[in-house]
């Protein structure tokens, strides 16, 4: 291979079936997670989405402590956690915890968006006693927050009756990686002033990624941690030994999408069967076609190919890989071996 292979991760967010429960679901994704630590995967992040019927990823704190203890070695974290629908003195305490608890191997990424529809944003914000623009218009502050509360200092929070010493656990030995997420520039504004690592969307919007990391790279302000800009790439990708097998498999996946941005009424993912009898096709959707373009789709060899291409094009040395392979009629529901074979066969392929 004529350019070095990148670092493999994993990003989950935890997909439904049409044939499957919440549970089996989550069963799959304890399975993903180990064939990801068995093949010495870097990393494996666990989304936050809310009130969609295809996606169970609604707790990421849950979920890392769930696949940390399912697996070995793989750092562990979320992808992201969507600060302003939380305070952030709890995300601080749930992530200290879980450093304690798998030292060295959790990762705190933290997101600006919602994660769901205006809605249920409100729910979650005005449960909490939160104000949508007032939390979005803390980020920074809230950012900072977390990252001064993890440390086993603390932060300091001024009374009128004195200081008062807010710490996210007691005696803590050592702190999750804090990486800041973002599909637009105001992150990558905020992760190069704050001296953080930082992550593009590159995998839901394929656009605007080349921008967003000069941005990052140009404007990064050295901190105590980190010296230098870090930074990798997401992608969605479906890897079979045919190109064919895997645009099948890719089906599910691109009509759940083609839904989500046309205002179509959203359902939990189809079978490549439910797909294909509903006469969805390539050739029917031109927005799928254009989606599947910016995807890592194809052969083992053509998909390592393309791997390798886009972390030099974007000169990162890390691609995490949303695997969305779909599943067939027949499949076991509490597994997903469409989405293992995606993770088995890039391994194969780029070692």
């Amino acid at each position: 291979m004529s350019t070095p292979a990148p670092a493999l991760s994993v990003l989950d967010l935890v997909p439904v079936r049409s044939d499957q429960s919440t549970g089996d679901a989550l069963v799959a994704t304890r399975g993903l997670a180990r064939v990801a630590d068995e093949l010495g995967f870097r990393r494996y992040w666990l989304a936050e989405h809310h009130n969609m019927p295809a996606i169970a990823a609604t707790n990421p704190p849950l979920l890392v402590a769930m696949v940390a203890a399912a697996t070995e070695q793989i750092r562990v974290g979320s992808g992201g956690v969507m600060l302003p629908n939380h305070a952030p003195l709890v995300v601080a305490e749930q992530f200290a915890l879980l450093e304690a608890a798998y030292p060295g191997r959790i990762d705190l990424g933290i997101g600006r968006a919602p994660g769901t529809d205006q809605v249920t944003a409100w729910a979650l914000r005005h449960g909490g006693g939160g104000v949508e623009d007032d939390a979005v218009a803390r980020f920074p502050e809230a950012v900072a927050n977390i990252i001064a509360m993890l440390s086993p200092e603390g932060v300091g929070l001024r009374l009128a009756s004195g200081t008062h010493v807010l710490r996210a656990t007691p005696r803590a030995t050592s702190v999750p990686e804090v990486w800041l997420l973002g599909s637009s520039d105001y992150s990558a504004q905020l992760a190069a002033q704050q001296g953080l690592p930082y992550v593009f969307a590159h995998h839901f919007s394929g656009r605007g990624t080349a921008e967003a990391l000069a941005l990052y790279r140009d404007n990064f302000q050295p901190s105590p941690d980190y010296p230098e800009p870090r930074t990798f790439l997401t992608v969605n990708a479906v890897v079979a030994p045919t190109r064919e097998e895997a645009e099948r498999l890719a089906l599910p996946n691109l009509a759940s999408m083609v839904a989500l941005r046309t205002g179509q009424p959203l359902r939990a993912q189809q079978l490549v069967e439910e797909v294909e009898e509903s006469n969805f096709s390539l050739d029917s959707s031109d927005l799928a076609r254009r989606m599947l373009d910016r995807w890592v789709v194809g052969t083992p060899e053509s998909a390592a190919e393309q791997l390798c291409s886009l972390a030099t094009m974007f000169a990162v040395d890390e691609v995490m890989v949303h695997p969305v392979a779909g599943a067939v009629r027949g499949t076991p529901t509490d597994r997903s071996p469409a989405r293992e074979q995606t993770l088995r066969l890039l391994r194969a392929a780029l070692t």
